[in-house]
């Protein structure tokens, strides 16, 4: 095998998992070839939570410091009553959070995060990002693969030992692992739609929320029929605000039009302060909440799918972004504790990662169910939320927050 490919790995999407996984294994010494489709990169959604298992990576990566300045550190995390705009529990975060786990918790527009990755790749001689370039198809030889994309009507190849498909929740990477059943793995409609606004602070709609809500903090408003979570972003000038509703499959994309009468209607019952809230932010922005069976295969010889191209899931935990990013750092480093053999530390990486991201998928489950709660389910969870201290709700995330992988100990 010749030295270019027995050292390259080519990453098909530069998102957040993608640029991670870029900077991940350059960082441990790898060529990297990067191939994206888009012609420029435009971050796809609008405000993202990142924990501090993920900021951690983040420092680690060399990315962190080129978020701050964008970033909001939240005091806390708050619970309401839709209803009655009641606050029901708090979750400290700010220095409490950097204290407990290590490492900031942020919020931040989705595009600053891009932004700090693509800054910090920029900066890194062996990684090579080409835009425009979408992958059409991939050769396998017992020394590794030939990728083939397209871009402006010519075809061009690079060549690896590794490609990882990191292209979302419609990856065309995964249709080229092996199923059990010999049949590429599709994402599925989760039944659930996501509703997303951007709102400056010093706008009626902004306006509107600093009166309800914590506007140094992660708010999350809890209702059965819906429940809305809002934080500031882009240094507080703005607030990030998501609803989440029962809803019917709108698009094959990340978003598309939806009635918003489905949003209306799912806030009867909520404060009157609420629902002009969510009338002062509008127009919402409809995106159909994809999901991927996590019980397919993530690894094929010579081949490994990361984030939502692996296990798309919901957004209730708001891990999202921190398990894509978790899965790059962990990948890189399997790879690399293997080199002779990076058959043996793909295997290794996937049956290590399964049962966090499992663990994950649940809480996030758990979530949604105890914020959709009506009646005596209701009322329990505000008993027991009640009964629970701020440090004891800390305390009940450290396995996710305080996560490192093994050999974070000893960079961080």
């Amino acid at each position: 095998m010749d030295d270019t490919r027995s050292r390259q790995v080519v990453i098909a999407g530069a998102g957040v998992a993608g640029l991670t996984a870029a900077l991940a294994f350059a960082d441990r010494g790898y060529a990297v070839r990067v191939f994206e489709q888009a012609q420029r990169l435009e971050a796809a959604g609008a405000g993202i939570q990142l924990s501090s298992n993920a900021t951690r990576i983040l420092r680690q990566l060399g990315a962190l410091d080129r978020l701050l300045p964008a970033a909001v550190r939240p005091e806390a995390v708050v619970l309401k009553d839709a209803a009655t705009l009641r606050e029901l529990a708090r979750v400290p975060l700010g220095q409490t959070a950097e204290t407990r786990w290590q490492a900031p918790y942020l919020v931040a527009h989705r595009a600053d995060l891009q932004s700090a990755l693509t800054a910090r790749v920029a900066e890194m001689s062996n990684i090579v990002l080409t835009t425009g370039a979408r992958v059409s198809s991939v050769a396998k030889s017992s020394h590794g693969v030939t990728v083939a994309a397209e871009m402006a009507g010519e075809t061009v190849e690079a060549a690896g030992f590794l490609l990882v498909g990191a292209d979302g929740v419609w990856s065309s990477v995964r249709g080229l692992v092996d199923t059990p059943k010999g049949a590429p793995s599709t994402s599925h409609f989760s039944g659930e739609l996501a509703w997303r606004a951007t709102v400056p602070a010093d706008s009626a709609a902004g306006q509107a929320f600093a009166a309800i809500g914590a506007t140094n903090c992660v708010t999350t408003f809890l209702h059965p029929g819906f429940h809305m979570v809002a934080y500031p972003v882009s240094k507080g000038a703005a607030f990030n605000l998501a609803a989440f509703t029962k809803g019917e499959r709108i698009a094959e994309a990340w978003s598309g039009n939806a009635d918003a009468r489905i949003l209306t209607s799912a806030l009867r019952g909520t404060a009157a302060a609420l629902s002009r809230l969510v009338e002062e932010a509008g127009p919402w922005t409809a995106w159909p909440i994809h999901t991927v069976d996590r019980k397919q295969p993530w690894t094929a010889p010579s081949m490994a799918l990361i984030g939502d191209a692996a296990h798309a899931m919901t957004p209730f935990a708001a891990q999202g972004a921190a398990m894509a990013i978790e899965d790059a750092a962990t990948l890189a480093s399997a790879i690399a504790d293997f080199p002779a053999d990076p058959a043996q530390g793909l295997q290794i990486w996937e049956n290590w990662r399964r049962p966090r991201v499992a663990r994950v998928a649940r809480r996030g489950a758990l979530n949604r169910l105890a914020w959709h709660a009506s009646g005596p389910v209701a009322i329990a969870r505000n008993l027991f939320l009640k009964m629970r201290s701020p440090d004891k709700l800390a305390a009940d995330l450290d396995w996710l927050y305080g996560w490192q992988a093994p050999d974070q100990d000893k960079q961080v």
